[in-house]
């Protein structure tokens, strides 16, 4: 099995635009050509992560990159997160065992 670095997007959107976001993330999802999956909490409704996969660390990094930018499709998802682009996380994950600081905290 080949190692995968994922990009990680982590947000909770307004209740009042759950439907909007839904159906824009919907048209997203199909033109990803499966690079992206979307799930909802099941404990916390309207709280939604987005996982990339990435076959590097510098793909993943990148990824990370343009999903941050104001050019990516992705970023007008920001407009329904209260708060804005500040309460939407991103981070990069590596396979555990993978890279020179595995098992270090």
């Amino acid at each position: 099995m080949t190692e995968m670095y994922i990009c990680f997007a982590e947000y909770k959107i307004a209740a009042d635009h759950r439907d909007t976001y839904l159906a824009y993330t919907d048209t997203l999802m199909k033109e990803s050509d499966g690079n992206v999956q979307l799930y909802e909490g099941t404990d916390q409704i309207n709280l939604f992560v987005e996982i990339w996969t990435a076959a590097t660390e510098e793909e993943a990094e990148e990824i990370k990159k343009e999903r941050c930018n104001e050019r990516s499709s992705w970023y007008r998802v920001s407009e329904w997160i209260p708060g804005g682009t500040d309460k939407m996380h991103v981070w990069t994950f590596k396979p555990t065992g993978v890279g020179s600081n595995a098992g270090h905290p």
